[in-house]
């Protein structure tokens, strides 16, 4: 029963859902919902490499002095 709900078999069904979707959001306010839900995404997508780069261990090495060859005279 779920997979009937989930997926709409027609085009004409699809259809219908993008009538019904025009007529409470309107043409204009569509846009500015799908830039909303982009610019959630972007963020979301941002904290969760934040994350990853918080959680690998950070390698520290001692660095060496440079070694300076002195110039004979």
């Amino acid at each position: 029963m779920i997979d009937n709900l989930a997926m709409f078999e027609s085009p004409s069904q699809w259809l219908i859902i993008l009538v019904i979707v025009l007529l409470l959001f309107g043409g204009s306010r569509i846009p500015e919902i799908m830039r909303g839900l982009g610019s959630g995404m972007k963020e979301f997508k941002k904290g969760l490499r934040e994350d990853e780069e918080d959680a690998k261990p950070v390698e520290t090495k001692a660095k060496e002095p440079d070694k300076v060859e002195a110039k004979k005279e």
